[in-house]
Parts: structure tokens; C-alpha cells; sequence
């Protein structure tokens, strides 16, 4: 009996002396039970009083994460689980949790190709996790869905920015009609007269102008050709007496 209660007081006061030596798993249990209850602002101080303690602690860095996550933080979530995912000496499987969560801080922040690389590496780590799966899927549906209204959003734009082009070289045409009409409407101003009647009731000028004797010689000689032609035909006709019957 005597053993057993010595054994018992070496347990009991070798547990604080453990605490003294690792005080930073004290600390993350603390910060555990505040984040039980909901509390996870008192759990992230809890949290990041261990890693002033040891800062390379794992679960203090994990779960750290998990509660700015909680307190939506999603940015410095980020930071720390990207910390938590790149400690090499842990199992696959931690991770694989890590960068699942990680991969959630990133979905939040609408990080979403970023979101599916850590998802994907999730499930590289550890291939069974259904959760990580779903998340995978999920995402890059999203993202498939984005890109396809980015596309089509990008022919709208395209189609809106030909039918402004086609209508600013419509207006651009239409302009310089206008302007060609208008430099006509000049050039026929400044050919035309002041006044138009003044052309239309001018007569037009012979090319070469008789003197009045020319003028006169030709008279006399139409009247001479018609006196001889008269006279042709009272030499066929006889003598013509007017006034008088002829019995």
C-alpha cells in the first residue's frame, strides 16, 4: 500500500514540474476551452501567448488559425494556416486538415483559385476526404460559371464596342457629307452671277457684227432678187389691168 501512494505522490508532483517545463501546452489547453465556449477571441490570446512561448508550436499555429477563421479574420486565418500547412515534419493527414482550412479562409476572402490549389494539395495529402472533395468541386464550378460570364460579358462588351464604332463612323460619314454638300453649295455660289436673270435675259452676241452698209447691201440685193422674180412671172402670166372687166 505504501508503494502505491509513493508512486501516486511522484506522479502529483512531477505534473506541475512538466507544466513549469512545457508552459505552452498549458496555454494551448486554455485556449482550447475558450474555443470551445465560443469564445475565440479569448482562445486566439490564449493562442498566441503559447507561440511567444515556442513559436514554432504546431497545435498553437493550427489552432490559432482555426480561431481567427471563427472570428472571421480570414486574412490573418490565411497567414497562419499557410504556416501551419508548410511544417514539413507533420503527417500528411495534419496537413491535409491544415490546407482544408486554409483553403476555407481563402473562399471566404473570394480567393477562389487560390481556394482550389489548396483544396487540390488538401486532397493530394489525403485522397478519402469527402469534405475536401465537395470543396474541390464546388469551387471549380464557381470559378467555371465565373469564367464563361466573364466571356460572355467580354463578347457584349465587344459587340457594344463595334456597334459605337460602327455608329461614331455612321455620324463621322454623315458629317462629312455635310461638309461635302456644303463646300458644293460654295463652289456654286461663287460660280453663279449675284444676279441669275441677268445671265438667262442677256441675248447672246454674234461672233461677227455687219456695219450698217454691209447691212444695206444685202437688203438691196434680196429687193433686187425679188424684183426679177416678179417679173419672170408677168412674162408667163400676160398683163394683169386691175379696175377693169375683161369681156
Amino acid at each position: 500500500m505504501r508503494k502505491y501512494l509513493s508512486i501516486l505522490l511522484l506522479l502529483l508532483v512531477a505534473l506541475p514540474v512538466a507544466a513549469q517545463q512545457m508552459p505552452e501546452r498549458s496555454k494551448v489547453r486554455k485556449g482550447n476551452r475558450q474555443y470551445n465556449k465560443g469564445n475565440y477571441e479569448a482562445s486566439i490570446e490564449r493562442y498566441n501567448q503559447a507561440l511567444e512561448i515556442v513559436p514554432e508550436q504546431w497545435e498553437a499555429t493550427y489552432n490559432l488559425g482555426n480561431a481567427l477563421y471563427k472570428a472571421e479574420r480570414y486574412e490573418q486565418a490565411e497567414q497562419t494556416m499557410l504556416r501551419s500547412a508548410a511544417d514539413s515534419l507533420r503527417s500528411d493527414e495534419e496537413r491535409a486538415h491544415a490546407l482544408y482550412n486554409l483553403g476555407n479562409a481563402q473562399f471566404k476572402q473570394k480567393k477562389y483559385k487560390e481556394a482550389l490549389q489548396s483544396y487540390r494539395s488538401s486532397l493530394m495529402l489525403n485522397p478519402s476526404d469527402q469534405e475536401a472533395k465537395y470543396n474541390y468541386a464546388y469551387t471549380k464550378k464557381l470559378l467555371d460559371d465565373q469564367n464563361q460570364n466573364q466571356d460572355q460579358n467580354q463578347d457584349q462588351n465587344q459587340n457594344q464596342q463595334q456597334n459605337q464604332n460602327q455608329n461614331q463612323q455612321q455620324q463621322q460619314d454623315q458629317q462629312q457629307n455635310q461638309n461635302n454638300n456644303q463646300d458644293q453649295q460654295q463652289q456654286q455660289q461663287q460660280q453663279q452671277p449675284n444676279d441669275p436673270k441677268q445671265r438667262e435675259d442677256s441675248p447672246a452676241q454674234p461672233q461677227n457684227q455687219l456695219s450698217e452698209q454691209e447691212q444695206e447691201q444685202i437688203l438691196d440685193a434680196i429687193q433686187a432678187q425679188e424684183d426679177r422674180t416678179q417679173e419672170k412671172l408677168k412674162e408667163k402670166q400676160g398683163v394683169v389691168i386691175r379696175g377693169k372687166k375683161n369681156w
